[in-house]
């Protein structure tokens, strides 16, 4: 099985890709679908069927399966090298697997509530939302790349920036947006 170790790894690459995409765009069509309930009828009616309808799409065939074998590559990976599990920064590593599993089932959560017409959240929330699976990005792949215990600090350091880039960008962007509703 150790001979197949980096075609696993390289799949185990591929459906993080995947699934990252759907859990970068699930909140941005959540975005939507808040947004498109505030709108008169019939626009309601027909954003929400069409979004709903995407974000089933997106969830079913491309988020939870991503999840599921990209999971099953990593789980393949430490079996075949359990000795990873002793890396501090292996260690570090998974407590954000774990962060980033919360944040897909809360994902899911809202995606639920959303699918039965109801809206819990506001759009502001999910344009925040959305940024959650970006900053453990940051801090799995510094921790992947570094593989430092230590250094993955300096990348905390860069998500806080980014995260104060994110926020102002949004709200630089929301004022763009009450200027010129068609931007």
């Amino acid at each position: 099985m150790a001979e197949y170790y980096f075609y696993i790894k390289a799949l185990h690459i591929i459906f993080m890709v995947t699934w990252f995409a759907g859990l970068f765009y699930m909140p941005r069509l959540f975005v939507y679908q808040v947004e498109a309930n505030e709108k008169p009828s019939p626009d309601r009616e027909i954003l929400g069927k069409q979004l709903g309808l995407m974000a089933k799409r997106l969830w079913k065939i491309i988020t939870a399966p991503s999840l599921v074998l990209c999971s099953l590559f990593a789980f393949l990976m430490l079996h075949i090298a359990p000795t990873l599990l002793e890396s501090p920064w292996m260690q570090i590593k998974l407590g954000f697997v774990i962060l980033l599993y919360i944040y897909h089932a809360k994902t899911w959560s809202i995606y639920k509530q959303l699918q039965r017409g109801e809206f819990k959240h506001s759009s502001k929330f999910m344009r925040m939302w959305n940024e959650g699976a970006t900053i453990i990005l940051f801090a799995v792949v510094f921790l992947a790349v570094t593989k430092s215990a230590t250094n993955w600090i300096y990348g905390v350091f860069g998500i806080i920036g980014l995260g104060v880039l994110l926020m102002l960008g949004i709200r630089l962007y929301r004022k763009i947006q009450e200027k010129n509703p068609d931007a």
